[in-house]
């Protein structure tokens, strides 16, 4: 929808300016600075993907931000020829457009090896056009996972693809090997990649799933040529959290028998019974004897 509609914008900053005491005129667009952003990520399965930030954010109060909600943005593939519609995706709640391009699409390289990528928001009545490019190299990320002498060892292999599909290997780069987790991911290894390769020995204290199953990744970071790039691989190399079976109640075990804690119960309780009986009855005893001595004396 061309006709962007910038309503839910302005209702949100209405609210949020409203509860953090701001003037009427304070809510308008033009006291708002857009914040418009493009990233890209490599992913594993050679897919990529295209991601806009756009946000608004107060030009006096910097910490007054808005997403900009419903916003169409257009991906293209930027050619000397003309540019390729890769897809048009909406912002979210959050600010954010994200299209994810397969492996098997077909994009257009530069002379020097570049993919472009343009991100476009078109105007409207409320808003102005915005438009960021972004331009990456194709990273290959070869990682293998081999036991070598007994010993667990993670090799990774980085290269380029020349225009005949040489491989060419990548002179340095820097990388973070890591173990997925449940919330975030922990690092184990932080290396500068010469000449293509790099390897070291996987640690011997990582914790598995119940069978020893980790994720190992590894993670090219906002990079001038390639940005983003994740390769990763799964492999039974983690340490097997043992869960200790209870122990049954057994007469060699520290816990007794079920039925030895009734019997004492019992016995207890008849040992206790007969002691506050026999104390009740010499009580009786001791006022009967001290009624029949008054009784004879009187007599």
């Amino acid at each position: 929808m061309k006709n962007f509609k910038f309503s839910i914008l302005v209702v949100l900053v209405g609210l949020f300016t409203y509860s953090t005491g701001f003037a009427q005129d304070e809510n308008e667009v033009k006291n708002f600075r857009m914040l418009y952003k493009l990233s890209t990520l490599k992913q594993a399965d050679g897919s990529r993907i295209l991601e806009v930030s756009f946000i608004a954010r107060h030009k006096k109060d910097r910490k007054n931000k808005v997403p900009v909600f419903d916003a169409e943005i257009n991906f293209y593939n930027e050619t000397e020829e003309d540019n390729i519609l890769l897809g048009t995706v909406k912002t979210d709640k959050k600010g954010f457009a994200r299209l994810t391009i397969p492996s098997s699409q077909e994009l257009i390289y530069d002379t020097e090896g570049y993919i472009n990528f343009i991100a476009e928001f078109e105007k409207t009545d409320a808003l102005k056009r915005q438009k960021k490019s972004i331009a990456v190299k194709e990273l290959f990320l070869d990682l293998n996972l081999e036991e070598i002498d007994s010993v667990k060892t993670v090799q990774l292999k980085a290269y380029t693809l020349d225009s005949i599909n040489n491989q060419l290997p990548i002179t340095e780069l820097d990388a973070v090997f890591s173990v997925k987790g449940m919330l975030s991911n922990m690092p184990i290894e932080e290396a500068t990649i010469e000449d293509g390769e790099y390897e070291f020995e996987f640690p011997t204290d990582i914790s598995g799933d119940a069978e020893g199953i980790v994720d190992v990744r590894v993670f090219i970071e906002d990079h001038d040529d390639f940005a983003n790039v994740i390769q990763e691989k799964t492999v039974n190399w983690g340490t097997i959290n043992e869960v200790k079976s209870i122990e049954e109640n057994t007469l060699w075990s520290d816990a007794a028998p079920i039925w030895m804690y009734i019997v004492l119960t019992i016995l207890l309780v008849g040992i206790w019974a007969n002691f506050i009986y026999t104390i009740i009855n010499l009580n009786k005893i001791k006022k009967e004897g001290a009624e029949l001595e008054l009784n004879t004396e009187e007599s």
